[in-house]
């Protein structure tokens, strides 16, 4: 076969044990391996007794390994991929990783894809080869099949068979590749104005003439659509070697979604730019923009940054909904005393309020929440921001111009004689800007900003390090505090488990103290403890989380806090009294919130372990 010229990628008929020992071959110092049963047991995954039953199974029924494996379901189906990718020396694929490219998708009709579990991600003309991940790799007929049907050489990886149905069932049926794949096609015809050729596109690109013509309108529409359509909170339009990648921020986590020819990247780039009013011609700088997309009856606006890279512009746009409903604090995730002592520190006319975490942990929307929650013809709320992601109705919102000279401590100074009630400054970074903080809510104002910090606590330590004074940080501060998203599972397909007795054990010495009082306020014992996640039978169609929750802890500045922030007591020291007083670490919070469904403990790990 054709697909089985190169020596990584050979494979021989199933059921033919000397070639599978050919297979096992210590090859790059490879160790030998002659059955998966081997590969199972020298990893661990397989006990002597379940071997013994293997091969009696198979001797009693002629039914191969593989089979007898699956039926009896002694390792998961990934382990069982990940042996078979050792055994026949294929390379093992993580589907999550690889993006959909239109023209490889062209290639194989969505039934056989199906039929024979056949997934092609990319094509490459210069070699004649159709990079696909398969199921089973060894099925020369399923190889064949394709090769003729394609007039390409096949090129197979390995991923378990669920990952495959669930992504052919995922690219097939989303408009994203089909209608790329459409407009490349057209794209191809354009050959009178040679639009990719460089160092003859530009004065046609100038113009705008080309970027306008439907083939690459149309794929920044399309990709446009499946942004909104997907939920995506930024899109990136990245170039490479030999290709471009898009990859949308969905629910958090950046994925792979469309693979283009490089051919395109620089008509998809000047059109975006055209729709941001940015210098098309200008390559060599980075450039920001803004500029607004309707699909349907949907409208939102667009964030644009451009950025030149070794192999052309990067471009990142963020979606920022144009939508009247912000989301209340409850929404969010915030609930019981964590939210009552918001409540409470956002009713004082004047003080403080922090809120600390990392880029993209959801501080501004936040913020927003509050802001939306105290608006009225009564007060006079000024934001100061960087840049302004959403426009609230009756708040007076200004965004940072460091070039003209309105910075964060400036346009601080400014808002003072503005007469204002309630400030929000969008982050405080340096020593003046936390000064004229202090001052400000020292003098009557209600002030709310942010703090990268990777907990509440640290927040105060950080800003006696920007030369704030202990005894006026003491006096201003009213409370802090610090949050993560965290992916919602999926509720049309979760499931519920009984955790395993080293993950109880796990969550009794998180939460501590807070374990028990759980129990009793849902009136169960510990044996009732129960986690969910998402069904493994679930529609291949169907995401295993949808939606975002935030997960918090909030501290307090009481007289006790107080007296430390004086002392100038260690973050740690402050944690350990606030968590005394009952405060709930955002683990906790996290925990909680796995125990009630809302998502997983492998999601809360992922944004909260310390």
């Amino acid at each position: 076969m054709k697909a089985m010229d190169q020596p990584a990628q050979a494979t021989p008929p199933a059921g033919a044990p000397a070639a599978q020992n050919a297979m096992g071959q210590n090859t790059g110092g490879r160790k030998r391996y002659s059955t998966l049963v081997e590969v199972l047991l020298d990893q661990g995954k397989l006990t002597t007794i379940q071997s013994d039953d293997i091969s009696l199974e198979q001797i009693r029924t002629g039914k191969s390994p593989d089979t007898i494996l699956e039926e009896k379901g002694y390792v998961s189906e990934q382990d069982l991929t990940e042996a078979k990718s050792l055994l026949y020396n294929i390379p093992l694929v993580d589907i999550d990783t690889i993006g959909a490219s239109p023209e490889a998708l062209a290639q194989v009709p969505d039934g056989i894809a199906k039929r024979y579990n056949v997934l092609p991600f990319r094509l490459d003309r210069a070699n004649n080869e159709l990079q696909v991940v398969m199921a089973d790799p060894l099925d020369l007929q399923a190889i064949e099949f394709v090769e003729r049907k394609t007039g390409l050489r096949m090129r197979p990886s390995i991923a378990p068979v669920s990952d495959i149905q669930r992504a052919i069932a995922e690219r097939y049926a989303q408009s994203l590749s089909s209608e790329v794949s459409q407009a490349l096609k057209d794209t191809s015809s354009f050959t009178g104005k040679k639009v990719f050729v460089a160092g003859e596109t530009d004065k046609a690109i100038a113009s705008g003439e080309v970027v306008r013509e439907a083939p690459i309108a149309k794929i920044v529409e399309t990709v446009l659509s499946f942004a909104l359509k997907s939920r995506a909170s930024d899109v990136h339009i990245e170039p490479m070697e030999e290709r471009t990648r898009i990859r949308y921020r969905i629910d958090g986590i950046l994925q792979e979604k469309l693979v283009l020819p490089k051919s395109v990247h620089e008509g998809v780039v000047s059109r975006i730019k055209i729709l941001s009013d940015l210098k098309i011609d200008e390559k060599r700088l980075p450039q920001d923009g803004r500029f607004t997309f309707r699909s349907g009856e949907e409208e939102v606006d667009l964030r644009v940054s451009t950025l030149p890279t070794v192999h052309g512009e990067k471009v990142v746009m963020r979606l920022l909904q144009k939508s009247d409903d912000m989301p209340s604090l409850n929404e969010l995730g915030m609930v019981g005393l964590a939210y009552d002592r918001v409540q409470e520190a956002i009713r004082i006319p004047h003080g403080i309020v922090l809120v600390t975490g990392p880029t993209g942990s959801g501080k501004t929307t936040t913020l927003y929440s509050i802001l939306n929650k105290i608006n009225s013809p009564k007060v006079n709320i000024m934001t100061l921001e960087d840049p302004v992601e959403y426009q609230l109705e009756g708040i007076n919102q200004v965004q940072v111009n460091p070039q003209a000279g309105l910075t964060f401590a400036s346009g601080l100074r400014s808002f003072l004689r503005q007469d204002p009630n309630i400030i929000m400054v969008g982050e405080i970074r340096d020593e003046e800007t936390a000064e004229l903080a202090i001052q400000a809510s020292l003098t009557g104002h209600l002030v709310f900003s942010t703090v990268h910090t990777n907990s509440a606590a640290g927040a105060l330590p950080r800003l006696i390090d920007m030369k704030a004074e202990p005894f006026l940080l003491a006096s201003s501060i009213t409370l802090v505090m610090a949050q993560r998203v965290v992916r919602k599972l999926n509720p049309d397909v979760a499931e519920e488990y009984v955790p395993p007795a080293e993950v109880l054990q796990d969550i009794k010495e998180t939460l501590g103290p807070v374990f028990e009082q759980y129990l009793q306020k849902k009136n169960i014992t510990e044996a009732d403890v129960r986690l969910s996640r998402a069904r493994a039978d679930r529609p291949t169609n169907a995401s295993e989380y949808h939606g975002r929750i935030g997960i918090f802890e909030v501290l307090p500045v009481t007289k006790e806090i107080s007296n430390m922030i004086l002392q100038q007591k260690s973050a740690a020291e402050i944690e350990i009294a606030a968590a005394q007083s009952g405060m709930l670490l955002m683990k906790q919070d996290g925990y909680i919130k796995a125990m009630e469904g809302v998502t997983t403990l492998e999601e809360v790990l992922r944004v909260a372990q310390t």
